[in-house]
């Protein structure tokens, strides 16, 4: 393989700018002063109530084809078209069961109650005035990247269209835990539902200790209130859990003895395994990775210098390290993560990266802290039946050919 590896950033930038043609900038084609734009000369617009993405700009969700009802599937956020970890708020994915609901604020009311010795009620004015957390989490659907898991054949799509129901975001609130422990417990409480005011009557059971120990009643999302299509004005936050499992638009939560069984728990949102049986509960997102850039439908602009760049997470905890293949998976070269690195929460990895314009086959492989390592997709498939579609986490392939293409491909 002539595919050559920068050993750090900055000699990176040394080789390719000594390199003939080799470095993205090009020289300077007239003196400075003749680099005048009309918006230096010209006064640029007032200021704005709430400041927007510039016109010049064309980066939104993918939306999909509407189930059963207009308000019924999703819409993927353009992984490809980002940098860093965070996701904006407007660039979220989409995940909804029949629309999504117009809740006033001030007349929403959340209810703990069941198996508690006070059952409760706070309006939302009264959940502001408890104590606040802010964590950084990703919430990953349970259904992501289904394209790759259910085709036969590689979907020809962008990274967004394959693997966008994946948003990260800072996220304010109050500890659930707080809340039930106002409500006092009884011994019996073993698990909660937790229940949205949606039509769809969405809801999950989630075992009483975790919840306790982990849950976040979210108010806020990257700094301002939920957005309606994130749950607003209150939604539950399972770091690193399946996404159904933070309930939108969160109504109520009832302490029970044993799970509730609900239709999202029951109908779907289970896995099916090879030998017949299923897993009903599957709590926690595996570790994964995708390299975004490049990655499928984009075309390379030749041989030369690049940046392989991409994101990572687990539910499992914090990424310990990425790899990086150009053959396929027979050898394997570790990724920067300049950081932060956070845990249950979106990691941006990064490789200097020399291409020959030759064929190859690229891929990322993520290790988490627990030692859980993302499989193949023959792996992954081994293990399950062969309608499974959820938790789907197996290493993606991207084919660049001699032609500049980057191609979704099996392995």
């Amino acid at each position: 393989m002539t595919n050559k590896i920068a050993p750090s950033r900055r000699k990176f930038l040394k080789t390719a700018l000594a390199g003939a043609g080799a470095a993205a900038a090009v020289p300077l084609s007239a003196k400075a002063d003749d680099y005048i734009t009309p918006s230096m000369t010209t006064p640029g617009k007032a200021f704005t109530p709430y400041g927007m993405p510039s016109g010049h700009e064309d980066v939104k969700r993918l939306l999909r084809p509407p189930g059963i009802s207009p308000g019924t599937g999703g819409s993927l956020s353009p992984i490809e078209s980002l940098e860093g970890m965070i996701t904006p708020s407007g660039l979220h994915f989409e995940r909804h069961h029949n629309g999504v609901p117009d809740i006033d604020i001030k007349a929403h009311k959340f209810l703990i109650h069941g198996l508690v010795d006070k059952p409760l009620e706070f309006t939302i004015a009264a959940l502001d005035r408890y104590p606040r957390i802010s964590r950084m989490h990703f919430v990953e659907c349970g259904g992501n990247s289904g394209a790759n898991a259910g085709s036969p054949t590689p979907p020809q799509l962008t990274a967004g269209g394959i693997h966008g129901l994946i948003s990260c975001s800072e996220w304010t609130g109050v500890k659930l835990g707080m809340l039930l422990d106002e409500a006092g417990v009884k011994p019996e409480g073993k698990w909660i539902l937790a229940e949205s005011a949606d039509s769809a009557g969405m809801s999950r059971s989630v075992p009483l200790q975790e919840a306790h120990e982990q849950g976040i009643l979210a108010l806020y999302q990257n700094g301002e209130r939920l957005r309606p299509e994130q749950g607003y004005p209150l939604r539950l936050l399972m770091p690193g859990w399946e996404g159904n499992l933070n309930v939108k638009w969160l109504h109520r939560i009832k302490v029970t003895a044993s799970p509730t069984m609900t239709k999202d728990e029951t109908s779907k949102y289970t896995q099916s395994l090879k030998d017949g049986k299923a897993n009903q509960f599957n709590f926690i997102q595996p570790p994964k990775s995708i390299i975004t850039k490049p990655s499928g439908m984009m075309t390379m602009n030749g041989p030369g210098y690049y940046e392989i760049s991409g994101i990572t997470w687990s539910g499992h905890g914090k990424v310990a390290k990425v790899e990086i293949s150009f053959d396929g998976g027979s050898t394997w070269t570790e990724a920067e993560m300049p950081g932060p690195v956070f845990p249950q929460c979106v990691t941006r990895f990064r490789l200097p990266w020399e291409w020959d314009g030759k064929p190859l086959l690229l891929q990322s492989r993520a290790t988490d802290e627990k030692g859980n390592v993302q499989p193949t997709r023959a792996v992954w498939k081994e293990r399950v039946s062969s309608v499974q579609f959820y938790q789907y986490n197996a290493i993606q392939t991207w084919q660049i050919g001699a032609d500049n293409t980057v191609k979704n491909y099996y392995v």
